[in-house]
């Protein structure tokens, strides 16, 4: 094999996501998982349920990862990667702990882990990496070898991620009538989370206020408005906004509301909006409900044009990039010098998570870092 398609040291790509229910008898163990802990009754989960009963019982997020899978395994087949791909969840089936197993029984010893999330903070990284030293301790008490497990670098501003996320604006702005076109806004949408999360989200010289994870959004949405820009020659204005909030309202978290926005947008004299989720990798029940439903049916309200664009998926370009990235971190891990990709001002992020990055509120032991207790 050239050394240009060199995986070593890494033996095998585990895909990691979150999960999602796959019929209505799934929805609340399914909410019972992701809400372990927290005490919440059954009652309530089945009103938080509302949204996924809305389509069926059925979360997108699976068969998106499957497409994901398929478009990886294809695009490693025709580089000459051989890298064979795997899929765990945190909160549904493939369960991470017994893919885990399974790579294990498989031979593996040495994987690497792409997350289905682009950008630093608790939930979107340390929390991965929580539930992967669970997996860890889990097999390690089964008896089973464990086996060396590293994370990929976060990759938000990798042009493979971005690119699509470009041309997916443009579509959506050309979709709008050309009288309003040009003075369409764009809404760079993703997932709010605690004001304290976000101050706290990457390496502890990021923090501060809204932390790594506010300034990488920004980052990206900068990239994107200024692509659009150089392509169709109109600066339209544009602003990043939130959606998805689910904590107690007493607690602060990151704003404005999209549906928030929309209102203030409208007020203003915006004649269009294009809402472009940024913070997601596919188009999943937060982007299906809160955006195609929840915020298009407020648009409707007032009488406000909008479109959504599309999220990255399975894209090409994005399954590229994944090759990319893991070729970038093996070739470090042999000790080879590398130029890593990445676009905008903020460069390419780390590829350990060092200590003190996007802390818990009480400390777990988290795999694949530089305070691993698997490293």
């Amino acid at each position: 094999m050239p050394d240009a398609l060199d995986a070593t040291p890494y033996d095998a790509l585990l895909l990691l996501s979150f999960g999602g229910p796959e019929g209505p008898d799934d929805v609340v163990p399914f909410l019972e998982n992701v809400t372990r802990g927290r005490g919440i009754p059954k009652e309530r989960l089945k009103e938080v349920g509302q949204h996924y009963f809305l389509f069926g019982g059925v979360s997108p997020i699976n068969d998106q990862n499957r497409a994901l899978l398929q478009a990886l395994r294809e695009d490693f087949a025709a580089h000459g990667l051989d890298l064979p791909v795997y899929w765990g969840n945190r909160n549904w089936a493939p369960y991470l702990t017994d893919t885990l197993r399974e790579m294990a029984a498989d031979g593996h010893r040495r994987i690497l882990v792409l997350a289905t999330s682009a950008y630093a903070s608790y939930s979107g990284c340390r929390q991965y990496r929580e539930n992967l030293a669970d997996a860890l301790a889990t097999l390690q008490a089964e008896g089973v070898e464990v086996p060396a497990v590293d994370k990929l670098r976060h990759y938000f501003n990798h042009p493979g991620f971005v690119e699509p996320m470009i041309d997916g604006v443009l579509r959506a702005l050309a979709d709008l009538p050309e009288d309003i076109r040009a003075g369409a806004h764009i809404a760079f949408t993703t997932h709010s989370i605690p004001n304290a999360a976000a101050d706290t989200s990457g390496p502890a010289e990021s923090h501060g206020d809204g932390g790594a994870y506010v300034a990488q959004h920004l980052d990206v949405a900068r990239l994107i408005a200024d692509a659009v820009r150089e392509r169709t020659g109109v600066d339209h204005p544009w602003q990043l906004v939130y959606q998805s909030r689910s904590g107690a309202p007493h607690i602060p978290w990151l704003e404005p509301d999209i549906c928030d926005h929309l209102e203030e947008r409208h007020a203003a004299g915006v004649p269009a909006v294009v809402m472009a989720p940024i913070g997601f990798v596919s188009d999943h029940m937060e982007v299906l409900y809160d955006l195609d439903t929840e915020a298009k049916a407020k648009a409707e309200e007032l009488g406000l044009p909008v479109r959504r664009s599309a999220t990255v998926g399975a894209d090409p370009r994005f399954a590229a990039a994944v090759r990319e990235l893991i070729l970038e971190r093996a070739a470090v891990e042999r000790g080879r010098k590398v130029a890593p990709c990445a676009l905008g001002a903020l460069g390419a992020s780390h590829d350990v998570c060092p200590v003190g990055c996007c802390p818990a509120r009480a400390p777990r032991p988290a795999a694949a870092g530089a305070d691993s207790p698997y490293a």
